[in-house]
């Protein structure tokens, strides 16, 4: 399989989520802004589960530069990623539809933990495959600090949704901030090697 086919399979993929995640915003009913008012915890729902696809996408791409041929184990590792990003939303939409219950809470965080596993797990198995070029055991390293900085606070929130559930979504959004702006060390590295 070539890179290009991954990363369009994983594109498609991508914007399907997002397109599942948007058909779930229902029109009211009625024209009073307070239908809106009723409504927004659905659009922050929304709003930070659209943020978090856009930053996979982001990274994933930025990920998939450091490698010009693409092993089975990154194929299954991608589809593992692919799976657990899948069922963001329906964490989404019983999140935004409860008004950030605390159960609805842990399980997105329950879904964030295990999508973070899955692309740590890829960032692994390119990693192991990448080119051989310092300046990317840098960028990789950065990676894995990221990562593994996110799967604590990803797994802390589910405990800390029942203490209180905004504890976990500031957690959420701290770990948003940090992985905002893809890496771009990667790039910067394989720039480097030319």
């Amino acid at each position: 399989m070539t890179k290009t086919r991954l990363e369009a399979f994983s594109d498609g993929v991508l914007a399907i989520i997002i397109t599942i995640m948007v058909l779930e915003l229902r029109v009211p009913q009625s024209s009073d802004w307070s239908e809106l008012r009723r409504l927004l915890p659905v659009f922050t729902s929304y709003f930070l589960s659209f943020m978090y696809i856009g930053i996979y996408w982001g990274n994933h791409h930025h990920l998939l530069h450091s490698v010009k041929h693409i092993s089975s184990g990154m194929i299954l590792a991608n589809l593992n990623l692919l799976f657990w990003l899948s069922l963001v939303p329906f964490a989404t939409g019983w999140m935004g539809a409860n008004h950030f219950a605390p159960n609805t809470i842990a399980v997105y965080g329950l879904v964030l933990t295990l999508s973070g596993g899955a692309f740590y797990i890829l960032l692994k198995v390119v990693e192991r495959h990448a080119q051989d070029i310092d300046a990317l055991k840098t960028a990789f390293r950065i990676l894995n600090r990221k990562g593994i900085f996110s799967q604590i606070g990803y797994f802390s929130s589910i405990p800390l949704a029942y203490v209180d559930p905004w504890i976990s979504g500031i957690l959420y959004l701290v770990i948003s901030v940090v992985w905002l702006i893809p890496d771009i060390n990667i790039e910067r590295a394989l720039k480097t090697k030319d």
